[in-house]
């Protein structure tokens, strides 16, 4: 009897698909290419997390004429992606799911721009289920006249059956920056991970994974905003039985993981993205994981960040 392939799963910011606008506006030509990119890749992710996706607001649809009513950014990608699957003759039937954050809205019926979470399923995978309608809220908010104003920063779940792993509880989330209202921010060199608001959001991130898991077999990916290193990576590699395996199967030491860049603003570049799994989980590989910056990339200059791929089995 063959084997089945290993769950391959992708973590990435597309940056709401605007980084040819420097995050401007949204451009169907920046959607297309990184549909093709991850319609690319071979083998096919099984799962395709994403960081800073957008409903519908005008920052998402200023330079998208062809858009119907209605239309998301989500169901944009997956239109260019089934068609990228389709110009290879590779099988479709993956499926999205929108994990919505925050709106910024101009009035009652238009938003400046929207943040969320995506969680793109191929087919063979088989959701058993999911926050989409209720992802987890944890944001830390100070007590302030404008914490209102604060972005809301959620945890996406998924719960799902792959042939070589079984059941798996999945999270995606993205974090805050660290907040520039703490002192510490402008008298400590290190800041990226470094945040007491990160770390609150790390706890309240932690204890949802704690409450909503049901075995070892848990993944938890996205944009950390934090630094090999940090408190904040330090937290959560050392909770629940954690680990970072992309540092264990290259034997990188935490100053030489940051030296492998994941995100990058003007001349800097930093390792902000992460993927953390528990021991029920073995991985084999991250091919096609490639750092910030590196020309060969398929996904160079897609947006401020690249992608974490990997590739993993049930530890026997």
């Amino acid at each position: 009897m063959l084997r089945a392939l290993p769950l391959r799963i992708v973590t990435y910011n597309v940056r709401y698909f605007s980084h040819a606008t420097r995050g401007i506006a949204s451009t169907s030509a920046n959607v297309a290419r990184i549909a093709h990119a991850l319609a690319s890749l071979s083998p096919l992710p099984d799962i395709i997390c994403l960081q800073e996706v957008e409903t519908m607001s005008l920052r998402s649809r200023l330079s998208h004429s062809k858009l119907r009513p209605g239309q998301t950014q989500v169901d944009r990608l997956m239109q260019f992606f089934r068609a990228a699957l389709r110009m290879r003759s590779a099988k479709d039937g993956y499926t999205a799911h929108y994990f919505p954050a925050h709106t910024y809205k101009l009035t009652k019926s238009t938003s400046a721009y929207t943040t969320g979470l995506a969680i793109i399923t191929a087919p063979g995978i088989e959701v058993d289920t999911h926050n989409a309608g209720e992802p987890r809220d944890i944001t830390h908010r100070r007590e302030t006249v404008v914490r209102h104003l604060k972005q809301t920063r959620i945890c996406a779940h998924v719960r799902f059956m792959h042939p070589e792993t079984g059941s798996v509880d999945l999270f995606n989330t993205h974090l805050s920056l660290p907040s520039a209202f703490a002192k510490e921010f402008w008298f400590k060199e290190q800041r990226m991970g470094f945040g007491k608001n990160q770390l609150k959001e790390v706890e309240n991130l932690l204890e949802f994974v704690e409450t909503a898991k049901t075995s070892d077999r848990v993944i938890i990916v996205g944009d950390f905003n934090a630094l090999p290193g940090s408190p904040v990576y330090q937290r959560v590699r050392g909770a629940l039985g954690l680990r970072d395996p992309y540092a264990e199967r290259t034997s990188l030491s935490v100053d030489e993981l940051a030296q492998v860049p994941t995100a990058g603003f003007m001349a800097l570049r930093f390792r902000l993205d992460h993927l953390f799994s528990g021991a029920g989980l073995r991985w084999e590989n991250f091919d096609g994981t490639r750092p910030f910056g590196d020309t060969w990339s398929t996904f160079n200059g897609l947006s401020d960040h690249v992608p974490v791929i990997g590739s993993c089995v049930a530890s026997s």
